[in-house]
């Protein structure tokens, strides 16, 4: 089987979708380099929808781009389908607000998506500011033979109508839309760092720095407040909030955490402001290893409760976690991402990556756990053999049908010919985000302004 469920890897389905020609994809003959690509261009968060049938991508430059799975191919019912473009469209736009001359970016910071209910697709994108609720649907006919319009839309003269027409539904080429069905403004004075949707699909929640709002997807001009962590007076101020989920399976169930590396499970049930939570979560600090980065570092980037919402998975700058409900004071897991800078603090706060935001991300399992790191590596953590392997998203390294090799990082001494030193990583190339298909091993890594798309090795 290899070292995972996942790997070995293949690339046997691997397609990098290059931004430097918008949302095609581009043979590796005419991938230009990294280092011009578009600041708009660089991809800023990615989610598979509940069945895994649809890919979501948002970027800096306020663009969505929906990739599909094509379907089994009856010559090769064996053969699982690739991902391509099945709709772009922009989610936001710049804007400005006048009252504290502030400019608010496009960029999209988050994706999630809702059920599926009928035949469209519904999803909640957001800015710094504004969540919108789109419906992307399929049109394959058009109406025809409208009694008071002709067929360019313009209207007829009245008393040219000589006759009553019956208008008609005629076939057209396939065509993808984009609507806004709801707009979610004006309730955050901070920048938005997380939504989530609710197990109910009735509510969601937005959460900033200091405050998380309940919404009801009917209503859009008031939204409620469940925790508000703003001090009376801001010069007190000692934490904000980094990010924050439901729970999968209890409505009333959410957690969030800080960047005092603290994470906070909150019962709707028990106040209407949740500013008490129901339990908290926090590992003792080891005296050792203090120092003046520690504050920094335990900052927590991300958190993710696993499918069967008995844990809770939580990212912080050097390390992944994964925590018990039922056991408050220290995770239950630690892995280390890249234990090998930590001798490299200083530069990394010089150059402030050591403010880079990591996601993590679960299987459908819950049995290997996903993070990025530099140099455009990814790790994987096997949770029942407590093996881990480094991996990495390249054009170059990455050819079809070829099997990606584990990478290793050398700290000092002698290097192998298949190692890279920790002072050859480049710190410019780095993966914040990833997903993982609900139900297969199938993952997409965002690297820059590239979306790699692998699966497990298919014999």
């Amino acid at each position: 089987m290899g070292l995972f469920p996942l790997p070995p890897l293949a690339v046997r389905k691997m397609k990098c979708f290059s931004r430097y020609l918008p949302y095609l994809f581009r043979p590796p003959g005419a991938v230009l380099s990294s280092s011009c690509h578009a600041e708009a261009d660089i991809i800023s968060t990615v989610e598979f929808n509940h069945t895994g049938e649809l890919l979501a991508t948002g970027d800096k430059g306020g663009r969505v781009v929906i990739f599909q799975r094509e379907q089994e191919s009856k010559n090769q019912p064996h053969r699982r389908g690739e991902y391509n473009v099945y709709s772009t469209f922009q989610s936001h736009e710049p804007e400005f607000d006048y009252l504290k001359s502030l400019e608010i970016e496009e960029k999209i910071n988050k994706i999630r998506w809702l059920p599926q209910q009928n035949a469209a697709y519904f999803l909640l994108s957001t800015n710094d500011k504004t969540v919108k609720l789109w419906k992307v649907s399929e049109r394959d006919k058009r109406p025809e033979g409208y009694n008071l319009k002709d067929e360019d839309g313009r209207l007829r003269d009245p008393s040219m109508i000589t006759m009553l027409r019956v208008p008609v539904l005629r076939p057209m080429d396939l065509m993808v839309e984009a609507t806004p069905r709801r707009v979610f403004a004006n309730a955050h004075t901070y920048h938005i760092n997380s939504i989530s949707v609710n197990s109910d699909y009735e509510t969601y929640m937005s959460a900033d720095d200091l405050r998380i709002n309940l919404w009801n997807f009917e209503i859009t001009n008031q939204s409620f407040n469940i925790v508000d962590i703003k001090p009376a007076n801001m010069e007190e101020l000692t934490e904000v909030i980094t990010a924050a989920e439901f729970h999968p399976h209890h409505c009333n169930t959410f957690v969030y955490s800080s960047s005092k590396g603290t994470i906070r499970l909150c019962d709707m049930r028990t106040s209407a402001l949740c500013d008490r939570h129901a339990k908290f979560f926090e590992e003792p600090e080891d005296p050792s290893n203090r120092s003046f980065f520690s504050e920094i570092i335990s900052s927590i980037s991300d958190v993710k409760f696993s499918h069967s919402g008995r844990y809770i998975m939580t990212r912080d700058y050097l390390t992944v976690k994964v925590w018990d409900l039922n056991m408050e004071n220290r995770p239950i897991e630690t892995y280390q991402v890249h234990d090998y800078l930590r001798s490299k603090l200083c530069s990394l706060y010089e150059n402030d990556c050591i403010f880079d935001k990591f996601e993590c991300v679960w299987n459908g399992s819950d049995s290997v756990i996903m993070t990025g790191s530099y140099n455009n590596f990814f790790r994987m953590f096997d949770r029942n053999t407590k093996r881990d392997v480094t991996l990495e998203a390249s054009r170059e390294n990455s050819k079809p049908r070829a099997i990606l090799k584990p990478r290793k990082v050398c700290v000092g001494g002698k290097r192998r010919k298949d190692e890279i030193s920790v002072d050859s990583l480049d710190f410019s190339k780095k993966i914040l985000h990833t997903a993982w298909h609900p139900t297969e091993n199938i993952i997409a890594v965002a690297a820059t302004n590239n979306l790699y798309i692998f699966q497990d090795k298919v014999n």
